[in-house]
């Protein structure tokens, strides 16, 4: 009976309960493992006594609806480099070796997904990847659990701004997350009538903003809703990190000083609460195919989504390029095609 660890790593995204779950359920109660979560990324091996939980497929209640992590995670857990500056990498290989654990299933975005690929190569850890991030920003990955549901949180935001923003004749301003992809802000935008969509990959001129909120003004649309990621900057400009919204009520201020402009940074809420249906069942897809990555000695893999099927991929190859929105996308076409300015 093998004896396997489970950890998360990274920032928090609807769905990890259920991968979780998932590879309880499969792993532990059919495949007859020892599984052993570990709590707060690597950081539960790295205390005395050890933060761990024998995971059983009766500790599973509950999990599939389930937001966060049982596990808990943090963006603090690199053992190269934890918060003592420190590299207690061999302290890992030789608390996973008291422990009897044969290899890892770490779930986790693009930075963890990198630092998995280095203990593997430093290490030799075993290790089986799951990709994670509302962002949706890991290239190898047609999409990650947790993006759906950020999408969807977006998407009911910009529809509640949308009633009152027309009350008032106002132009709401919605900061969502995305420091390096405008995947949420694009596909929100798209979904909930957004007049403007602003991402990262798109330095942005306040002049074409504003000329957007003024021909709706001349068509007898006195409100305007713009939905901007987090990490977008003005063409030309820096601005401070988090103030992307800010950056974009200033601009419109300045150049429309009759407007009333309204900011709401939706924050965390992208990361909170329930999985929608959809990142339930890839999530729990996933954790089916790591089991199974575990199950055929295939290690230093990560799970993927890939034209419709679970499949594994080297980690090697799914953090070697970065998943942007690309200039050429259908999707862009699409928002251009429906009238939504993109700034540039």
């Amino acid at each position: 009976m093998p004896t396997i660890g489970i950890l998360c790593g990274g920032g928090d995204a609807p769905g990890l309960n259920p991968v979780i779950r998932a590879v309880t359920k499969y792993g532990a109660g059919q495949r007859g493992w020892k599984l052993i979560g570990i709590e707060d990324s690597f950081n539960g091996v790295f205390e005395r006594p050890y933060r761990i939980r024998l995971l059983t497929p009766i500790a599973c209640k509950g999990l599939l609806g389930r937001g966060g992590t049982v596990l808990g995670t943090t963006n603090h857990g690199n053992p190269f480099k934890l918060a003592d500056g420190a590299d207690h990498s061999t302290q890992l290989v030789k608390a996973l070796g008291e422990l009897g654990i044969e290899g890892l299933i770490v779930i986790g975005g693009d930075g963890t997904m990198k630092i998995c690929q280095q203990l593997i190569d430093e290490r030799g850890i075993k290790i089986v990847g799951v990709p994670k991030t509302i962002d949706n920003d890991l290239s190898a990955t047609d999409v990650t659990f947790g993006f759906q549901s950020a999408v969807d949180c977006a998407t009911d935001a910009l529809d509640r701004l949308h009633t009152t923003a027309a009350s008032h004749d106002r132009v709401q301003v919605l900061e969502v997350m995305g420091r390096d992809a405008g995947w949420i802000a694009l596909h929100a935008g798209i979904s909930g009538g957004a007049d403007v969509v602003i991402v990262p990959e798109i330095p942005w001129e306040a002049a074409r903003v504003v000329r957007k909120i003024e021909e709706r003004r001349a068509n007898g649309r006195p409100f305007s809703m713009i939905i901007v990621a987090e990490g977008a900057v003005p063409l030309g400009e820096r601005i401070k990190p988090g103030k992307a919204g800010q950056a974009v009520c200033d601009a419109v201020e300045q150049l429309l000083p009759n407007a009333e402009v309204r900011l709401t940074v939706l924050g965390h809420l992208q990361r909170g609460g329930s999985p929608v249906a959809y990142d339930r069942l890839l999530a729990t897809r996933m954790g089916v195919g790591a089991v199974d990555l575990v199950e055929a000695g295939r290690w230093g893999e990560m799970v993927r989504l890939r034209d419709g099927r679970i499949e594994g991929v080297p980690i090697t190859d799914a953090i070697a390029t970065y998943r942007h929105v690309d200039s050429q996308s259908e999707l862009l076409r699409t928002a251009r095609a429906v009238g939504i300015e993109l700034g540039a």
